[in-house]
């Protein structure tokens, strides 16, 4: 099994990062090939070369164009600099850095409304300046917001302060939609599946949703080995060249223990959109493994010896270790059923779903804030949180996979099938699919060769 940090850890994303190596853009020898996605967009896949590295080239004439006449010299030919917020920085050691000494800017950012985003210095944001041939100021630019998610969709925003040259200056706020651009990358895990997709350069983000999307079908907890491979397609928004935020995933493979699984996203008859494998049916509709993003199993389904009272008795569920205050998420789609205290389980959510299936979540700290008997809750939504309450001996949750009542082992049941699409919607789906497939069929095709590895980028 392969686990992303030890369980129980605080903040596992901070232990992994604290272990990443750095990544350059050429190391190891290692050969950058680029791959034509889709209309303008681009992909980098990374071949381990053999004993001696293979490089193509390609070659174009290209007509020169005829000269331009000499322009004017400008008087305001800005020369830029950049610094980037550091831990406790100041606004005037950012000016100083900038090498930036215009009389009275300080006072104007300091006391202006009008920059009054400047006020907050995010460590890791960007400040920049320009200024002309003599040193005066043009303007001063803070990027404190560069990746927003907004309705449509992924904007950058700055403040951007002018100088008149006068002595007076004049700040706006500025806006603009972020560069989009489709990626597409493979990896295999050698231990974990987050120092994969580190390898890769694949965000945090595309990861956690990787496991979301085939949670119905893999238990990332568990059910990863050694030589596991995925390929993915996903969305990524830029802003001057640099990468500030990631949309959804577009197209998703994953080998797990020689079997394929896979993913596209599709919205039929302009409805909000969900993930179904390449064949239509949708894995929305089925259940996923465990209620936690990560944790480990601390208790199986079965027999054992009670923690607290002793002798051996049936264990109905299955418990998960985490930290108090870990999220719950509800597996399907359902009903709020019961949320209450219950006996032994304590503060306890049962989720009436489709058919005769019910699911139990127990031990919880507290509730998701506002959540009520009756209130419909989609599948991996917050319900609750990870807690101690009713028997338990340390923060855990205790679950349960109902069918009529009877509890059911949830690591070894066949959970329900999910719909699939009707026939019209499938002629539609089958033309979004191929156009993911054919790349992801090309990097299965440069992974085959054995003395080949492909990595992603």
């Amino acid at each position: 099994m392969f686990n992303k940090g030890t369980p129980g850890t605080p903040s596992y994303r901070d232990t992994l990062r604290a272990h990443r190596k750095p990544h350059h853009f050429i190391r190891n020898g290692l050969v950058f090939v680029a791959l034509g996605l889709f209309a303008g967009a681009a992909a980098l896949a990374v071949v381990q070369p053999t004993e001696t590295p293979v490089v193509y080239q390609a070659h174009q004439s290209l007509a020169l164009p005829a000269p331009f006449p000499q322009a004017p010299v400008d008087t305001r030919a800005r020369y830029l600099s950049e610094t980037q917020i550091r831990r406790g920085d100041t606004l005037a050691a950012l000016l100083q850095r900038l090498r930036i000494q215009e009389k009275g800017l300080q006072q104007f950012l300091v006391q202006d409304k009008s920059a009054r985003s400047i006020y907050k210095l995010y460590p890791g944001r960007t400040v920049q300046a320009a200024v002309d041939t003599e040193g005066n100021l043009i303007w001063l630019r803070y990027n404190h917001t560069p990746g927003s998610r907004e309705k449509s969709g992924i904007v950058s925003k700055w403040l951007e302060v002018s100088a008149n040259g006068e002595g007076k200056f004049e700040a706006t706020e500025h806006s603009r939609p972020a560069d989009a651009q489709i990626r597409i990358a493979e990896s295999e895990i050698q231990s974990s599946l987050f120092g994969a997709t580190d390898e890769a350069d694949i965000p945090d983000a595309i990861t956690m949703q990787m496991t979301e999307i085939l949670g119905s079908k893999i238990d990332f907890l568990q059910d990863l080995r050694r030589g596991d491979r995925f390929r993915i397609i996903y969305e990524s928004y830029s802003h001057e060249g640099l990468e500030i935020g990631v949309g959804k995933i577009l197209a998703l493979e994953f080998i797990n223990k020689g079997k394929a699984y896979e993913a596209v996203w599709y919205a039929p008859d302009q409805s909000s959109g969900s993930y179904y494998d390449f064949e239509g049916s949708s894995l929305k509709g089925a259940f996923l493994r465990t209620a936690l993003k990560f944790s480990r199993i601390s208790s199986t389904f079965g027999m054992r010896k009670h923690p607290v009272h002793g002798g051996w008795r049936g264990h109905k569920g299955v418990d998960y270790a985490a930290t108090t205050g870990t999220p719950i998420h509800a597996t399907a789609d359902g009903v709020v059923d019961f949320i209450g205290k219950q006996n032994g389980y304590g503060n306890t959510i049962i989720l009436k779903h489709h058919d005769q299936f019910t699911t139990l979540y127990a031990h919880q700290s507290r509730f998701a804030k506002g959540l009520k008997k009756g209130d419909k809750v989609g599948q991996g939504e917050l319900i609750g949180y990870v807690g101690s309450t009713g028997w338990a001996t340390g923060p855990h949750l205790h679950y349960e996979f109902r069918i009529n009542n009877k509890q059911i082992d949830p690591l070894s049941v066949d959970l329900p099938v999910a719909r699939k699409l009707d026939r019209d919607q499938l002629k539609t789906f089958e033309r979004t699919v191929a156009q993911y497939r054919e790349h992801i069929h090309f990097l299965a095709g440069l992974q085959g060769s054995d003395d080949t590895k492909v990595a992603a980028r």
